[in-house]
């Protein structure tokens, strides 16, 4: 793929679409040499609580590696929703369908979806509870079930305000997010004040509130009606990004698109009369004005796991209800035959859909190993992607581990730091093909 893409000085679609066929040739060739291996036998029941993007990648390899395992997956949705388009579609770039399938569509032959969510975890009894009340034994337990977005915890907020005076909620879903478009295009052609900020929480692609910034100073230039808005980002602590290079490198920008920023800002309520919003600061409640905002609500793990015996505690993530695993191996450190992979997963970073690709192989290869008698020597080095949008045309492709240090997947082809056309197509039209080659386990 690296010499294919060095000879994309500046590609055209056809070229990327090239590129993306190549990337799926590379992919189909990778799952042909992993589906080669010779399977596995066991008789195990693994349970997989949740059938998003973590629970049927991991299913559906584990179907491919394991002969007469028995896979059981347990989900009350019905859709499967494609995350990372909701920006594209809160930017006006694609419709609500475009995020929209089906669970059923993806799931591995054989395996069981019971749809309804997951009311009780207990580890010590090796079963879960369904909401019918239905207890479901397991050999193994996989827990993917994503994370809760705690709109309730916003003071004056309530979802049906999306889409209505100047407010929206890109995370909310796919038709929150057309929504959101709607009044950000109204806001970008009658001007005022854009408010921006995200929660001081752990969540789900942390650059997304970022991207959203830049998309709404983006398409008010593009309208010639950016000298009519302000735009405003109310940081949760001292910086922007959790990797310092790239903290400053926004600063940068910020200042270059006259985006202005104030610090240590967590949004606690929302008067959508008075169109305020208020935050917690170290100083005592401020008070900010608004005529279009996205709200984004602090987030943690869904009841049934914040609830159960499975979270971190004590420690710094103790609040959030994450499942308590080893961030190597994302086994949990308190009972064995229990992994956690995705948004619920513990692990200081890692709370993408890139993430997942690199966790679902390792979670899986360490459950084979302990079926087979044997142990993995698999590690997630904490790898997160951000194809970080800076205007409609251009991203930053930021890529890092635990550590904090970049880790390019196209060094010397790609620049993480620089706003590439490239970067942009790979967000635009690449990612999706290899997120839905990763939730057929075959990336």
């Amino acid at each position: 793929m690296s010499q294919m893409l060095k000879a994309l000085t500046r590609p055209s679609r056809r070229d990327l679409l090239k590129l993306t066929a190549g990337s799926g040739l590379l992919l189909t060739a990778a799952a042909a040499a992993s589906n080669s291996k010779a399977q596995t036998k066991t008789k195990a029941h693994i349970v997989i609580a949740g059938a998003g993007a973590a629970g049927l990648a991991a299913a559906n390899r584990l179907a491919k590696q394991l002969d007469g395992v028995k896979i059981t997956l347990i989900d009350g949705r019905k859709r499967h929703l494609y995350q990372p388009g909701f920006t594209l579609i809160a930017a006006g770039l694609k419709p609500a369908n475009y995020s929209v399938s089906s669970t059923r569509e993806w799931m591995p032959s054989g395996a069981e979806l019971i749809e309804e969510a997951v009311a009780e975890f207990d580890p010590e009894g090796n079963k879960v509870i369904t909401q019918s009340g239905k207890a479901i034994a397991y050999d193994y337990l996989l827990v993917t079930t994503g994370l809760m977005l705690d709109f309730d915890a916003i003071e004056g907020f309530e979802k049906s305000l999306i889409g209505k005076d100047g407010i929206g909620a890109v995370y909310a879903g796919p038709e929150e997010a057309e929504a959101t478009w709607r009044e950000m295009d109204r806001f970008t052609d009658k001007g005022g004040v854009g408010l921006f900020y995200r929660p001081a929480t752990g969540m789900k692609c942390a650059g997304a509130p970022l991207k959203y910034t830049f998309l709404t100073d983006d398409r008010a230039r593009r309208k010639g009606t950016r000298g009519k808005i302000e735009v405003h980002y109310a940081a949760h602590n001292n910086g922007f990004f959790g990797v310092p290079i790239v903290n400053e490198k926004l600063r940068m920008l910020f200042a270059d698109r006259g985006v202005k920023p104030v610090f240590n800002h967590v949004l606690k309520a929302i008067d959508p009369g008075k169109k305020i919003c208020t935050f917690a600061t170290p100083d005592g409640d401020k008070v900010m004005p608004y005529d279009f905002t996205n709200v984004i609500p602090p987030m943690r793990a869904p009841d049934a796991v914040l609830n159960s015996p499975l979270p971190i505690h004590p420690g710094d993530m103790a609040k959030g209800g994450w499942v308590d695993v080893d961030k190597y191996n994302l086994r949990h450190n308190r009972f064995k035959n229990v992994w956690a992979v995705g948004d619920v997963a513990g692990v200081p970073k890692g709370k993408t859909a890139a993430s997942v690709k690199w966790q679902v192989p390792v979670a899986v290869d360490h459950i084979i190993a302990d079926i087979e008698g044997k142990t993995s020597d698999e590690v997630y080095n904490g790898y997160t992607s951000c194809p970080l949008i800076t205007k409609i045309g251009r991203a930053m492709l930021i890529e890092f581990d635990y550590n904090n240090n970049l880790v390019p997947s196209f060094p010397g082809v790609i620049a993480p730091l620089e706003e590439l056309w490239i970067s942009w197509l790979m967000k635009e039209i690449a990612l999706k093909a290899t997120y839905l080659a990763m939730v057929r386990g075959r990336a």
